[in-house]
């Protein structure tokens, strides 16, 4: 039994703590995903900077757009790639193979990745990427060393170097939103948080009135308890 319960325990742990755990220092993302305005500019970021080469396989262009608030017919004009239709999941447009000869991997699915890594680790991985000439693609990240992924959104931010003493990030070169980028890492972070549990929010919003109804049936039954037990003490 107890065996059992510290298993629970790890798996229930959140994978942030599980990161710190291992050394890693990380900022809060803090998401709220009640922000749905957050999670629109996330989706667009997405959509135009990662699915080309990573897709969302459990997800769909029309969930999408009705849980944030994105009228259809805007999805269907700005965020659908190629010859996709808004009923199907979201797909990359490289072929794999064609993937793999260029990052020597194929880009991986990141439909589940906040509930693998969580919102703080997403978060710290978009905005640690430095230059770096050794690395095939030319660029590294202190979260995740020799990550085969390019910075993809240097554009934005602008090429960050590592001074290797003290193992800090300094921006040497600014992008053309520069000083947004904290906050467009945040919004990809808060669309793939949704993507992640889209009911999550409901689940959460819905949880705190099972906790009332809970403490309240709890009160109740002690003191039915206590009446039923009165006479036999």
């Amino acid at each position: 039994m107890r065996k059992l319960a510290i298993t629970l325990l790890i798996a229930l742990m959140p994978s942030t703590l599980l990161a710190s755990g291992s050394g890693l220092e990380l900022k809060p993302a803090n998401v709220d995903l009640s922000d749905k305005a957050s999670m629109q500019r996330g989706a667009g970021y997405f959509i135009n900077y990662c699915q080309g080469c990573h897709s969302l396989q459990f997800m769909r262009l029309n969930r999408v757009a009705s849980d944030l608030g994105i009228p259809e017919d805007v999805a269907k004009a700005e965020m659908m790639l190629g010859d996709a239709k808004i009923g199907e999941p979201m797909l990359n447009t490289i072929p794999e193979d064609q993937a793999k000869s260029w990052f020597g991997v194929a880009p991986p699915d990141l439909s589940l990745t906040a509930r693998l890594r969580g919102d703080d680790w997403i978060y710290n991985y978009l905005i640690s990427f430095y230059k770096d000439p050794s690395a095939p693609s030319g660029w590294n990240n202190t979260i995740f060393e020799n990550a085969a992924m390019p910075h993809v959104l240097a554009n934005l931010q602008g090429v960050q170097e590592l001074d290797h003493e003290t193992h800090e990030l300094k921006l040497v070169s600014k992008g053309s939103k520069a000083d947004e980028y904290d906050q467009i890492a945040h919004d990809i972070t808060a669309f793939l948080s949704y993507v992640g549990e889209p009911v999550k929010a409901k689940r959460q919003f819905y949880g705190i009135f099972v906790m009332i109804f809970l403490l309240v049936f709890f009160v109740l039954a002690y003191a039915l308890k206590k009446e039923y037990w009165r006479d036999v003490h």
